[in-house]
């Protein structure tokens, strides 16, 4: 028996192979599924027999729709959200309402599940240990090229969502902005029959997809590599001063340590800074 609450459940990005046993649980168990789109949602629970009732709640219902959920909440009633595909909340609609059934005091369970974010950066050969999601870039060309602009210097790997009609837009902005140079990786229909990984520089995705109208079909994830940055081999005149003071009463460990979270510079290169300094001065 479900306990009483407001279940996240992540649905296929493609393959139906891949939603899971407790998904499927909770989607049959649930009093309502709240929606993306009805119809979209209803080939999905007719491939599994899901006779569970649905509610649409999209973007341009969401705060009319929260206080109804909320109110069947209140009454005992469990309930599910899905997106289209993949985990809802991520660039789709649910904010609002799992904010707002928090604050009136329910529980919001999460049932991981498939994500094109995490699904395309697994398999993308690119750093992974640190990144950043921006969703889907803006629309309009200005505000892309700003938004890209930010990034121009990001060391951590950048993910992003495209959509087919914007994807050559979104390639010429960045080789715009950023050069040719800048390595990539194109994650198209995951999980789907045609899924496909365009690897290399932006000027080479470029061309492949200029060259390619299949490649301009479906639904995009871009991964970018962050910039590397060049190894600190010196520190700043602050950092020499800092060192100086904090050495007085501190070991060169504690000091370096000390240092780097008052400048921000490199705690190794402040340590070996120091180690040199009393090199120096024992010769």
């Amino acid at each position: 028996m479900l306990e009483h609450a407001l279940y996240i459940v992540a649905t296929p990005i493609g393959n139906l192979g891949d939603i899971t046993p407790r998904a499927l649980e909770v989607l049959r168990s649930v009093d309502v599924i709240a929606a993306e789109d009805k119809r979209h949602s209803q080939r999905l629970l007719s491939h599994f027999d899901i006779r569970t009732p649905m509610v649409a709640v999209h973007d341009h219902n969401e705060r009319q729709q929260t206080e109804a959920i909320v109110q069947r909440l209140t009454q005992g009633e469990r309930v599910a959200i899905i997106s289209d595909a993949g985990t809802p909340l991520i660039s789709d609609p649910g904010f609002y309402l799992v904010r707002a059934v928090r604050q009136a005091g329910f529980k919001v369970v999460p049932v991981p599940g498939a994500c094109a974010l995490i699904a395309a950066l697994c398999a993308s050969g690119v750093p992974t240990d640190r990144f950043i999601f921006e969703g889907f870039l803006p629309a309009k060309a200005q505000a892309r090229e700003q938004s890209l602009q930010a990034y121009a210097q990001e060391s951590r790997t950048l993910v992003c969502y495209e959509s087919p009609h914007r994807i050559l837009a979104t390639l010429e902005a960045m080789h715009s902005v950023w050069g040719g140079e800048r390595h990539l990786v194109l994650a198209r229909e995951l999980s789907k029959t045609f899924e496909t990984f365009l690897s290399g520089p932006v000027a080479e995705v470029l061309a492949q997809v200029r060259a390619d109208a299949n490649q301009q079909k479906g639904e995009m994830v871009l991964i970018v590599q962050g910039v590397e940055k060049p190894e600190q081999t010196g520190i700043s005149a602050e950092g020499e001063r800092v060192m100086t003071i904090l050495l007085e009463s501190m070991s060169v460990s504690q000091a370096a340590a000390a240092a780097a979270k008052i400048t921000g510079e490199s705690r190794k290169v402040l340590y070996q800074w120091a180690l040199a300094q009393q090199n120096g001065a024992s010769v």
